[in-house]
Formats: C-alpha cells, sequence, structure tokens
C-alpha cells in the first residue's frame, strides 16, 4: 500500500515508490540519496516536520515535501 511519506509513523523503514515533485526537486533530492527503491527510516515525525534516514545520513523534511515523497512498507 502506498503512502505519502508524511503518513509513516516514527521508527518505521519504508522505500521509496515515486517522487511526485518539479524536477529539479526530484534531481536534488536523488543527489542525497531519496531515490527510488532506496530504504528509508522516519526518526522522527510530528506532523510538520520529519527526520528521515537514508544512506546513513540524517535529514529534516518539511511537511510539502514529505507530501510528495511516495512510500511503501519495506517488509
Amino acid at each position: 500500500m502506498t503512502k505519502t511519506l508524511l503518513e509513516i509513523n516514527s521508527g518505521k523503514e519504508v522505500s521509496i515508490k515515486k517522487i511526485n515533485s518539479n524536477i529539479e526537486i526530484c534531481n536534488r533530492l536523488r543527489e542525497i540519496g531519496f531515490c527510488e527503491n532506496a530504504k528509508i527510516k522516519c526518526i522522527s515525525n510530528n506532523g510538520s516536520m520529519l527526520i528521515c534516514e537514508v544512506c546513513n545520513s540524517k535529514f529534516g523534511i518539511n511537511d510539502n515535501l514529505a507530501k510528495e515523497i511516495f512510500v511503501v512498507s519495506s517488509n
């Protein structure tokens, strides 16, 4: 079942299915490791800001961007 990254609870690990944003944002996200099939762990999600771990690095993502990243359970 596909969800947005914003809908993922803290502590959950997911895989990116699709990024639905403009080309510049998509390219930048891919440069830092947010690419299709990448595993992401949601460290913290308070509904307006997420802290995620991808490729052994932690990133803060605002809610608007998190709504454009579609993920599936990595289990």
